[in-house]
């Protein structure tokens, strides 16, 4: 298997007011929360570009471009970015090992009327082995805790588009992961900070072999 780049071409104009209003109210919400954790940061809780993240999920939408309309967002925290995509017409859910972050999301998506399952537990599968070695020692690249994909009742392979933000360092491990246990033609969007986002779909590798 392999991953390809996809060139995607974000949502132009005004976002819609229910957008709008979702991502207004999921950063002032995300602000608050690192403010009343200034002892006790989460260190790897950063918020993705929700505006610009939303843009490329209806993109990805508009053009049909992913094989389903089921969507996993990895290490959600407060799976805002799960919440665009449900909004946007996705059968969406996340996982996040942190209790207080779980928390945070139920309320989010309570508050927004929007039927988006939290998995308290860890995206990295359980047999992934070596390919979740990484410098960073971040915990949600552990194996430790729940597999946040049996929590769901899901299995990897199970999700048309996955979304996840990596940690520098780490992004060959969300690669490697989705590239090992994703299922084929699904999409992976990742946010890479001031870099941007960016689109890859799993492909079968071509076979180069002549007769």
């Amino acid at each position: 298997m392999a991953l390809v780049r996809v060139d995607v071409t974000p949502t132009a104009g005004r976002l819609p007011p229910p957008i709008a209003k979702f991502v207004r109210a999921a950063d002032r919400r995300t602000d608050d929360f690192h403010e009343q954790r200034t002892r006790r940061p989460l260190h790897a809780f950063v918020s993705s570009d929700l505006e610009g993240t939303w843009r490329m999920i209806d993109a990805i939408a508009r053009g049909k471009l992913a094989p389903g309309r089921s969507f996993c967002e990895w290490g959600c925290g407060f799976a805002a970015v799960a919440g665009l995509a449900a909004l946007s017409g996705f059968d969406a859910c996340g996982i996040e090992i942190e209790r207080d972050l779980v928390d945070e999301a139920n309320r989010l998506m309570t508050d927004f009327s929007l039927k988006v399952p939290i998995a308290q537990g860890n995206f990295v599968p359980q047999d992934a082995g070596e390919l979740a070695d990484c410098t960073s020692e971040f915990t949600y690249l552990s194996e430790r805790g729940p597999d946040g994909h049996a929590v769901l009742r899901r299995d990897p392979d199970d999700f048309d588009l996955v979304f996840a933000y990596p940690w520098p360092g780490s992004e060959d491990v969300i690669f490697r992961l989705f590239d090992t246990f994703a299922a084929t033609d699904a999409l992976l969007l990742t946010f890479h900070g001031s870099e941007g986002l960016q689109v890859d779909r799993k492909v079968t590798r071509p076979d180069r072999r002549r007769n």
